[in-house]
């Protein structure tokens, strides 16, 4: 039993009352089937009070979220019955990590007037401790917010297949399982949820798991709320806790992000990028208990492969050195005597030798002159990752054959059935250089007819896309090689190629790129 329970069962609750009376433990409700045993939180948005109590025919502990309200109020009434279907719907659910709906009383249907309540969600008990009572103790680590969280996230997908609200955007309303896992413990979603404030909801729990505070609107007077920039944001989860990995910080940070072009909008998207964290925070956990050595990773087989550079052995660096200087010396006998033959071959009759060749320059032709560049050779990225602020992105694998000099080898989107942004604003390749480059111009190879794209510059290689400043504005990609020349060099670290609008045809939406080559503008 938690200490929040134990207070409540061993005090009256007499700061709530409703006209019909008072609730408190001991209390019975539903027609008098109900005995309340413990109030663990209130919803202030609904007016819903969630409560441990007894089921006094089938013994058993149940949740009830009772809907206080007056019931000469229209609006309130009209709420309560909204939230009272969307509950009787998600009896049809059945999911781990959601606590089965058992039963809806309305007025006049297992709640008599003098109760002073609009209706009650009865669910099943679940059984565990509080959510608030384990954040009390401070945030958790980030390989055990992945593991908390997951299951919940994956409930969230399903109900939404389904097309079902499941209302967790209330710390109160969550429970942590016997498991070590999250569960919705009082279903019961507001009378306007949206799909989006379960997904949006998601990042807060996270947020909360990562920092011990809570982003959103509406939460329990004891939590600390999260902070907020001076551009009105939430402060990123890694500026509270620097411990915290930049993937889940920015995975949180994404989630609750409104307005704009970034943010991730489904369930789906946030579960992709959950898991993908989760196995890194997992591995650095590992890593810091001594299981793993610091320079190893997993192969898929399980095999482990290490990134150490080798020792650095005097006498194997005496050897290469002799080697290198007998390669040197036949290679400058070698030129000697290819120039040697040069020269017996272009003598005349009379020992008269042809036009002097500087090798260097090759041979100068009068009236032309070379003409001036205006870049310098195409620098190589230090990494590229697909860019997708929605979510994981297309064909993350396949990212690096976008710079690995073969236009043969491709990168490819997703296949689509609507055009972009009918589901999301776009997809694109985010390239990073070790220091920032001079831009002048990016050039295309191999992508696939009627794509359009842009190009960005960033201070991180996954920003909110309205962070990232346009360069070189939308632009259709037709033959095999498009230059995007920038209207003027722009120092940059992070560049990114954006497509506005795939290739293909109708129903079968994609692009492939062959290649990206990054210029920077020549030196004087």
């Amino acid at each position: 039993m938690n200490r929040r329970t134990e207070q409540a069962e061993a005090a009256p609750v007499t700061s709530i009352r409703t006209r019909g009376g008072s609730l408190a433990p001991g209390g019975v409700v539903g027609d008098g089937r109900y005995r309340l045993l413990a109030q663990l939180g209130v919803d202030q948005r609904s007016g819903a009070h969630l409560w441990r109590a007894r089921d006094g025919q089938l013994r058993r502990d149940v949740a009830l979220t009772l809907l206080v309200g007056d019931a000469a109020d229209p609006e309130a009434a009209r709420a309560a019955r909204r939230t009272l279907e969307r509950a009787a719907h998600a009896a049809q659910f059945n999911h781990p990590s959601v606590a089965r709906v058992l039963d809806v009383l309305s007025l006049g249907s297992g709640i008599s007037a003098g109760e002073g309540l609009l209706g009650i969600v009865v669910s099943e008990w679940s059984k565990g401790t509080d959510l608030i009572d384990v954040i009390a103790d401070g945030p958790v680590t980030p390989a055990a917010a992945c593991r908390m969280l997951e299951p919940l996230v994956d409930a969230v997908e399903q109900a939404h297949n389904h097309g079902l609200v499941l209302g967790i955007d209330h710390p109160q309303r969550i429970r942590v399982s016997q498991d070590g896992v999250l569960r919705l413990a009082f279903p019961g979603p507001l009378p306007n949820a949206t799909l989006r404030d379960d997904v949006k909801a998601l990042g807060g729990l996270l947020y909360l798991l990562l920092t011990g505070r809570w982003p959103l609107p509406g939460g329990p007077g004891v939590m600390q709320p999260a902070p907020q920039g001076p551009n009105g944001r939430i402060v990123p989860p890694r500026s509270i806790s620097p411990w915290v990995p930049q993937e889940l910080s920015a995975l949180a940070s994404h989630t609750l992000a409104d307005g704009g072009e970034g943010g991730i909008r489904t369930s789906a998207a946030f579960l992709r990028v959950l898991r993908q964290a989760a196995e890194a925070a997992e591995r650095e956990e590992l890593i810091q208990s001594g299981q793993l050595p610091p320079d190893a990773n997993q192969d898929p087989d399980g095999a482990i492969w290490t990134t150490q550079r080798p020792t650095n052995d005097p006498s194997q660096r005496k050897k290469v050195a002799l080697g290198v200087t007998l390669l040197v010396v036949a290679t400058v006998a070698i030129l000697a005597w290819v120039g040697l033959s040069l020269i017996s071959f272009f003598e005349t009759d009379e020992g008269a030798t042809g036009p002097e060749v500087n090798v260097a320059e090759g041979a100068k032709q009068p009236g032309k002159k070379k003409p001036a560049s205006t870049t310098n050779d195409a620098v190589t990225p230090a990494q590229i990752q697909v860019y997708n602020p929605e979510g994981t992105g297309d064909s993350v694998d396949r990212a690096p054959k976008a710079i690995d000099g073969d236009p043969s080898t491709l990168w490819k989107t997703d296949v689509y059935k609507q055009q972009l942004p009918a589901l999301k604003s776009g997809v694109g390749l985010s390239a990073s250089f070790d220091k920032p480059i001079d831009l002048a111009k990016v050039t295309v190879h191999g992508a696939t007819e009627g794509t359009k794209v842009e190009v960005r510059v960033a201070d991180s290689p996954n920003p909110f896309l309205d962070d990232a400043r346009v360069v070189v504005k939308e632009t259709e990609l037709t033959g095999d090689k498009v230059e995007l020349t920038l209207p003027k060099p722009t120092k940059a670290q992070h560049v990114i190629v954006w497509i506005t609008q795939l290739g293909g045809t109708e129903g079968e939406f994609a692009t492939s790129i062959g290649e990206l080559k990054f210029y920077p503008a020549a030196q004087p």
